[in-house]
């Protein structure tokens, strides 16, 4: 008996996604229909349109018919890692069609939605980011891999901006080929492993090596720079680095520092973990790097700054998000002591040290332009 068949109204519309989402596609039948009694909206804080209850309206989307049992059980695994359920509904000319739903009814709705923009904006992200969730079909629960996904979705982001990074062409640009690629451990960060060889500087080719790499997010880091009265503000938190080190110190100095969400620039990202770190606005932001903390470990990426702010002394206390069980302390120092402290190597964080030897150089410029 064929499968009943589908009506898709939002992000499955596009192509790419709902080839990764369902595998094969080739033999699908898809046409143009409308639902009756809805209307495809924009949903409040979210990457996603809605079907809103509207008599009088008809929501435009695709009859799907002709899935496999293979295309509804991946079609299945993707929905429910958003906590998606089917609701059996009519077409417009009355033919029955399953329909996914959120299996709450309480969704806040904002106006139209655009396939269009949504492809534009978020389309890339979206696909990369299904593609991780896919691989855990028929690996690990629907309702496991959605609690992963806000990070899945920031690796995906994060992959994105590595494409546009300013050190493309400054080094050797030899073949890298990859043999095999395996998922060993993926939740709140991510482990892989490679088998790959690559092109030498003699021109040959190397053997074939097994490589691991912690997938990590994009961050931004930002150290707070009073120049008027010639502060620094550093945050202090608990670190489970220096803890599997066996440190004696697992309490650590830093700049205010975040992983960018997607749809974040750097800059904004800086901007709010300053405020939910120390209850800082921050001023003007400078530059200070783009760089890789550990590249031939981790996929990490840091963009670090330097920002101006108004450093009271009343600025300092005890923050954090509590959602994230985050315990931070934020501490005033005059930058000659940071600097001193850096040269004694007190400071075991090294976007504090590289922030820190960076203002010593551009102080002058900054307390001028001030």
């Amino acid at each position: 008996m064929a499968a009943q068949p589908f009506f898709f109204f939002g992000t499955l519309l596009h192509p790419p996604l709902l080839e990764t989402v369902l595998g094969d596609v080739a033999h699908l039948r898809l046409n143009p229909d409308r639902l009756p009694g809805y209307r495809v909206r924009g949903v409040a804080d979210g990457l996603f349109p809605g079907l809103e209850t509207d008599p009088a309206a008809f929501a435009k989307g695709l009859r799907v018919s002709g899935l496999t049992a293979e295309n509804i059980a991946r079609l299945n695994f993707y929905e429910e890692c958003f906590e998606y359920v089917l609701r059996d509904l009519r077409a417009e000319d009355g033919t029955p069609v399953q329909v996914y739903f959120p299996a709450t009814d309480r969704l806040a709705f904002e106006g139209p939605w655009s396939l269009d923009d949504w492809a534009r904006d978020w389309g890339d992200l979206s696909v990369l980011a299904a593609r991780e969730v896919m691989r855990f079909f028929g690996n690990r629960s629907a309702q496991a891999t959605g609690r992963m996904f806000p990070m899945i979705r920031a690796r995906a982001a994060s992959r994105l901006r590595a494409a546009r990074n300013r050190d493309a062409g400054t080094g050797f640009a030899g073949e890298i080929e990859i043999i095999a690629h395996r998922h060993p451990y993926a939740h709140f960060y991510a482990l892989e492993e490679f088998d790959l060889r690559h092109r030498r500087f003699d021109g040959a080719m190397s053997p074939v090596m097994e490589r691991a790499v912690f997938r990590a997010v994009d961050a931004a880091l930002v150290l707070p720079y009073d120049p008027g009265r010639d502060l620094v503000l550093l945050i202090e938190q608990m670190r489970v680095g220096p803890l599997a080190r066996g440190d004696a110190t697992c309490w650590s100095f830093e700049p205010i520092a975040g992983l960018i969400d997607p749809g974040e620039t750097p800059e904004q990202t800086a901007r709010r973990e300053a405020q939910e770190e120390a209850g800082l606005a921050l001023g003007p932001l400078f530059p200070v790097a783009e760089a890789y903390p550990s590249p031939g470990n981790s996929s990490e990426f840091h963009y670090v700054f330097v920002g101006f702010a108004d450093l009271q002394p009343e600025i300092t206390g005890i923050s954090g998000v509590d959602s994230e069980n985050e315990d931070i302390r934020s501490h005033l120092m005059p930058f000659e002591a940071l600097l001193a402290a850096c040269d004694r190597q007190e400071i075991a964080n090294a976007p504090l040290v590289l922030a820190a030897y960076w203002l010593a150089r551009h102080r002058d410029r900054l307390r001028a332009m001030a």
